[in-house]
């Protein structure tokens, strides 16, 4: 299929996991990508980021498809390399189209009154400020070419429900699905769409990592993902542990094309049955 052939498609966080498999599931349908990541560590995350050679594995693999991609290590809390970044890859692709703000982290959990300073800014500076200051170095060029366009904001369920011992990450989250809103109201009337995607968990090094691993196993000390498997499915009501990445991307690529063409504002939600009001709160991360 080839729902976005022609199209040029920005992704963030692109070097790996959801930012690698929307690049890809929009590649094959026919959209050349920019792809943008930090490719760096950042000191309060606790599990290894990507680097550049992942995001190199990226541009390869889009290429494979027979797309063009333009590639750069930025993060998305500096605003003047976004818009470098930006203004690169619409010089060598020639326009832009979709928007796809997914780089975001998730650093320790703890109560809210025992998160450190740099904990909290951090998670706020990523998953918030650089989803804005994304929106901030895209959203001009799409003015400017006066054709539509879809700007998708990834945001998690955490950002529309209760969730305890991530609260720095859920303010983070709810802050987008915000963001979402108030811009859709905002780029309505150029044709431009805005719309959020609210996952559960998702099968990245996020949560499959050995401290993420450990909480979900009850504490056990070296725990793998195995081990951790009856948490992560207790948290749904379909019997699964979590979402691979290319569901989401689907919902990515329904959002940029035209099956999404009159779908704007929306929350979308892709959680297994996690926020059914008749199962138990539980301690959950994305």
């Amino acid at each position: 299929m080839s729902r976005l052939q022609g199209k040029v498609a920005l992704i963030t966080g692109a070097a790996r996991g959801q930012g690698r498999s929307h690049a890809l599931r929009l590649a094959d349908e026919g959209a050349d990508i920019i792809a943008l990541d930090v490719c760096a560590q950042i000191a309060t995350v606790p599990y290894p980021m990507p680097d550049s050679d992942d995001l190199v594995t990226t541009v390869d693999l889009v290429k494979s498809r027979g797309r063009r991609v333009f590639a750069a290590e930025v993060d998305v809390r500096d605003l003047a390399g976004l818009e470098k970044a930006v203004q690169q890859g619409v010089s060598e692709l020639g326009r832009l189209d979709v928007v796809v703000a997914n780089a975001g982290t998730l650093n320790d959990t703890a109560a809210l009154w025992e998160l450190s300073e740099e904990q909290f800014q951090d998670q706020i500076d990523v998953n918030l400020t650089g989803v804005w200051k994304t929106i901030k170095a895209t959203v001009p060029t799409l003015l400017a070419q006066n054709e539509g366009g879809a700007i998708i904001l990834i945001s998690s369920i955490s950002g529309l429900t209760v969730e305890l011992n991530v609260g720095h990450y859920a303010a983070s989250k709810h802050g987008v699905n915000g963001l979402m809103r108030t811009l859709s109201g905002e780029l309505a009337p150029y044709g431009i769409r805005v719309n959020s995607i609210n996952p559960t968990n998702v099968n990245t090094l996020m949560i499959n990592n050995p401290r993420y691993n450990r909480l979900f196993a009850g504490g056990v000390e070296g725990a793998t993902q195995d081990q951790a498997l009856p948490a992560l499915t207790a948290m749904h009501a379909l019997a699964i542990p979590f979402l691979d990445p290319v569901d989401v991307s689907n919902a990515v690529v329904y959002l940029a094309g035209e099956d999404g063409r009159y779908i704007t504002g929306t929350t979308l939600v892709i959680d297994a049955g996690a926020m059914n009001p008749f199962k138990a709160p539980h301690r959950r991360t994305d």
